[in-house]
Order: C-alpha cells, then structure tokens, then sequence
C-alpha cells in the first residue's frame, strides 16, 4: 500500500536555516553520509531510503512497512549528527515533520514543482532530486518503489512545468534586470563594461555568457577577481584605477559594487562616452545606488536599477502563486493516479514468477516429454511447433497478467472513491 511511504524532513518553513544546516549529514574524509545512511536503514528496519540535503531543506525518504513514529526524527538526528546538544536536537526535532502515505507523496510531488521552494518556480530541485536519488541508489539505498515514485514524481513535475505558468516570468533582480537590457536590443556584440566582480555581477556574466556576449571589459579593485570573470566571458579585465582612463566606449554599463556613495559620476560617465553620444543602457544593481542620480537626466539612456526591478519581481511572484493553484490541483489527479500505477506494479511483481515457469513447462514439453516425437520432425517442422509454442507462451503469460491487473485497479478505484467526502446536497 502506499501506506509505505513515509518523509522526515526540517524545511525552511518551519526552522531557521542554521537549525536546517545541523541536521546535515558530514561528508567529510572520515565519515561519509553513505555510511551513516546504511546505518539509518539498518537501525530503523527501513526497506529503501533516499537522502536529499539543499540549502532549504533536508528530506529523508523512506520506503517501510514498519511503523515510523513521531519520535523517530529525534532519534534519527542523535544517531545521525551525535555532536548536537540537547538543546540543539530538540530544536531539529520539534521542526521535523514527518508525513505518512499520500500525504508523503503529495510533499514530494510539491517539492519537484518547487511549490515548498524558497523561491516558486525554481526548476534547480528537479535536478537536485534526480541526483539526490541516484547517489542513494548507487548506494544501494533504494529499490523498486522509490525508483517507482520518483520516476513518477519527476514527470509530474515536468507536466506541472509544461502545463502551467509557475516557472515564467523572473523573479530574481539579476535575471530581471538582464532581460530589461535584453529588451533594449542590444546585441551580443555589443561593448559591455562591468564595474564589480562581487557575487551579483558574478551571476550577471552567467547570463552574458548564455547569450554570447563576449565583448565585455571588467574592472575591479580586486584584480584577479575581475580576471576570473573576463575569463569566463571572453573578455578582458582592468584594475579599478583605470576606469576614468578608458576611452574605447561603451554600448552598456553594469555596475555593482561595495561602495556607499555613487562611483560614476556624470564627469567620468561623460569621459567613459568617448564622444559617442548614441543612447546607452545603465544597469546599477548597487544599494545604494553607484550611478549619480543626475546623469539618467543629463544623458541619453536606458536607467535599469534595483529600486524598479523590486516591483517587477514582486509582480511576477503574485503571478507564480496564481499558478500554484494550478499546479495543487494537477497534484491531487496524479496522486490517484499514481495509486493505480503502484498497485499494477505489485501485481507485475507478484506475477514476476509466471513467464519463467511457463517457459519451462515449454522447454519440458519439447525436451522431455515430446523429445522422441519433436526430434522426428523435419526442421521446417520443429521451427513452426516452436513458433507455435512461443506464441502459446507469450499469450499464456498475459493472460493471468490482465486479470490480476483488473482486479486490482478496481480494488483501487474503490478505495480512492471510498477515500472522497460526501458531497451534500443540503
């Protein structure tokens, strides 16, 4: 049944993330989450598990008809991270939620389609969960029915993906801001300066590189963090002191630095110009702004800035909470029907002996109790009764298959249908 599956897990919404980070299993030299894992599902009698850590959530998922109680969480997290006090386990203990049967199915079906993310619409957990599985299943961890429900779990994702707008419309400043430059018409070959090579202009080059723009000069106070990002794109990097001496031009500037004071100021932006007066793009993702508020007036130019950008994103996450009443509706359907695709999946399972018996019932009726008989026989002969006898295997085969399968997708349907609230007609 699919009262098997079970989920503990501490997530962002219930703890602190530093109480999420404890209950991490180490993977260091000396002690690998392998080990501690194998030990888990031995201690516990679990029949399969899987492990998943991101930085919002760590997920237990196990597969076992034994009881798993409300006071496995904590003593899963003692065994698993001995080195946290009492304090420290009650705190991970008392956020532990731990989920039975469809419950444990309709969380992990909401965690593919990112809709218990910190961010709704983060595509980033499919491919944490399809790694988190395979490294369990490397481990020999898993089974049949964890294969069986994240093979299940990761289409209804894409299906929630494909069906419904939960990923569209970005939400990050960073993505936001690049698809206003974008929007502009500016081309990959166009001429970029970067001021900045922090952690946002880090992830702005991402996106520069994705979209072939290559001609992008870098400049920061930390030379080699300029030329890591120059390197990346293609480009080539300068020390921060040589920015009001550069004369080349620009088509775009992006600026993100840590200073608290604007660093261009209309002087130098004048000077960056080269006598170029053609409208340019200004992207400042700074706080406080790096770019002087008098130069979106005393110049020709796009001015995207964080301030805006905020309001977007603010936008585009009502628009993706929308969606997730689209998305907890197709939940619900494949919950059921993945009730059916488990139930015929233990009958194949329970049949699994029928096709080799039966072949050997063939092979002792050509071999043992027709041998004189089937030896006399022309080859033309032999190969007609073989074919014959395949045939009669393959249909004798399936035909128990078909039934046991229609008995028990109608026991489902039954317990599903039993499973439904009256409706009143009051």
């Amino acid at each position: 049944m699919l009262d098997g599956y079970h989920i503990l897990t501490l997530t962002h919404r219930r703890v602190a993330l530093e109480t999420i980070g404890r209950a991490v299993l180490r993977s260091d030299a000396t002690d690998q989450p392998e080990c501690m894992l194998q030990e888990l599902k031995s201690r516990f009698g679990w029949e399969e598990l899987m492990y998943l850590a991101t930085c919002n959530r760590v997920m237990y998922l196990v597969y076992s008809n034994a009881p798993v109680g409300d006071h496995t969480g904590r003593v899963l997290l003692a065994h698993a991270r001995p080195e946290l006090n009492e304090a420290q386990l009650d705190e991970a203990a008392a956020g532990m939620e731990i989920l039975h049967g469809s419950d444990a199915i309709r969380h992990l079906l909401e965690v593919a389609a990112s809709l218990d993310s910190l961010v709704v619409g983060e595509r980033e957990i499919i491919r944490q969960l399809r790694e988190a599985f395979e490294r369990s299943r490397s481990w020999n961890l898993t089974g049949d029915h964890l294969r069986l429900l994240m093979r299940f779990t990761i289409e209804t994702a894409k299906e929630i993906y494909t069906d419904t707008g939960i990923g569209e419309k970005a939400i990050s400043v960073v993505a936001l801001a690049f698809n206003a430059m974008l929007q502009t018409g500016l081309r990959p070959g166009a001429r970029i300066l970067m001021v900045g090579a922090g952690q946002t202009n880090t992830l702005y080059a991402k996106f520069l590189a994705k979209y072939g723009f290559t001609n992008v000069t870098v400049f920061n106070r930390t030379y080699s963090k300029a030329e890591a990002i120059a390197q990346y794109l293609g480009g080539r990097a300068l020390p921060m002191d040589e920015l009001e001496y550069f004369s080349e031009g620009f088509d775009a500037l992006i600026v993100c630095t840590g200073a608290t004071e604007p660093i261009i100021s209309p002087a130098l932006y004048h000077r960056l110009l080269a006598a170029d007066g053609s409208p340019k793009v200004v992207v400042d993702l700074s706080i406080p702004h790096n770019i002087d508020p008098r130069i979106p007036i005393a110049f020709p130019l796009t001015y995207i800035e964080i301030e805006g950008l905020r309001n977007a994103a603010r936008e585009n996450m009502a628009h993706r909470e929308k969606e997730k009443i689209k998305a907890e509706s197709i939940i619900a359907e494949r919950i059921l029907s993945y009730r059916n695709i488990w139930h015929e999946r233990q009958v194949e399972r329970s049949l699994g002996h029928i096709p080799g018996e039966v072949r050997d019932v063939r092979e002792r009726a050509i071999n043992e109790v027709f041998g004189k008989e089937f030896a006399q026989l022309d080859p033309d002969a032999q190969e007609l009764v073989q074919r014959m006898m395949a045939y009669m295997e393959k249909k004798c085969v399936a035909i128990p298959m078909r039934a046991v399968k229609a008995i028990a997708l109608n026991k489902s349907r039954g317990m599903a249908m039993a499973k439904k609230p009256e409706v009143s007609h009051q």
